[in-house]
């Protein structure tokens, strides 16, 4: 059985902050306000201090880096539940949602298929004349390349040049892996894998609204996941906001299984500024 706490390491390596500082077995993260993960105290294991004090030194981490405070905690954890006594409160506004199901499930999924046209040994090999693939019929070809381009950019951030804080957390931690679908006019759909601690965690998984229900993110998944293999994962990690219907029930389709949910937590007062 695979704990939670090796789960939320395994992300926070494969999704690494610009700043990770040790308190004891929690890890104080900044990068820019680019994301709630890279931008929070992950409170698993023990800080080596009381509770309270920890929370203090999460407070200046944070003032430090000029970011808000906030402990990112596995729910119904013994951290969490001992947080509202000590005058903190989940982060119910976080813009990508505060009620996180966190995922397992195969690398590569069984009913998940990379389209004929590309053979599953080539995904991420350097093109050679013997491996790039023609399109499928519908002009899609199924890539996963070592750096990320101006068009994966644009899908999983919203620009073609991502700030700097973007590029150090989606470019660091490794080995990564740029999932992209291109075709005609650009790129249709991308997302990012990365391996660590055997687990590979995939993010950032987009489609073009004009190319939705085509079997893109499938497709990607597939490729992503033979990828993953490649580099040593047995086991695929997804994070997905609770209220996020559709992706659930893509992700259920696809072998999926919640293992356990997290929350982020900000305090109710900031007694450290």
């Amino acid at each position: 059985m695979i704990s939670a706490p090796r789960i939320e390491r395994a992300c926070a390596d494969a999704w690494p902050a610009q700043v990770d500082e040790p308190l004891g077995g929690w890890r104080l993260r900044a990068a820019g306000g680019f994301t709630g993960r890279a931008n929070s105290a992950l409170a698993v294991d023990d800080p080596g201090l009381p509770l309270s004090d920890a929370l203090a030194a999460v407070c200046d981490f944070a003032h430090q880096h000029a970011i808000s405070p906030m402990l990112q905690a596995v729910q119904n954890s013994p951290v969490e539940r001992d947080l509202p006594r000590l005058g903190w409160r989940p982060c119910d506004g976080h813009a990508a949602g505060n009620d996180v199901a966190v995922l397992l499930g195969p690398a590569v999924p069984p009913d998940a298929a990379v389209p004929p046209a590309v053979d599953p040994r080539d995904i991420g090999r350097p093109p050679t004349d013997e491996t790039v693939p023609d399109a499928d019929p519908a002009g899609h070809r199924v890539e996963v390349l070592e750096e990320p381009t101006a068009g994966w950019w644009e899908l999983t951030v919203g620009a073609p040049e991502p700030t700097d804080a973007a590029r150090a957390v989606l470019t660091g931690g490794g080995p990564v892996g740029y999932g992209v679908v291109t075709g005609p006019g650009g790129t249709r759909a991308a997302v990012r894998g990365a391996v660590a601690d055997g687990l590979l965690l995939v993010a950032r998984l987009a489609v073009h609204p004009e190319h939705r229900r085509q079997g893109l993110a499938r497709a990607l998944m597939a490729a992503i996941g033979t990828w993953g293999v490649r580099h040593g994962a047995e086991t695929c990690v997804l994070q997905v906001a609770a209220d996020n219907t559709a992706a659930l029930a893509l992700y259920e389709g696809l072998g999926f299984r919640e293992h356990h949910r997290y929350r982020y937590w900000t305090p109710c007062e900031d007694r450290t500024l």
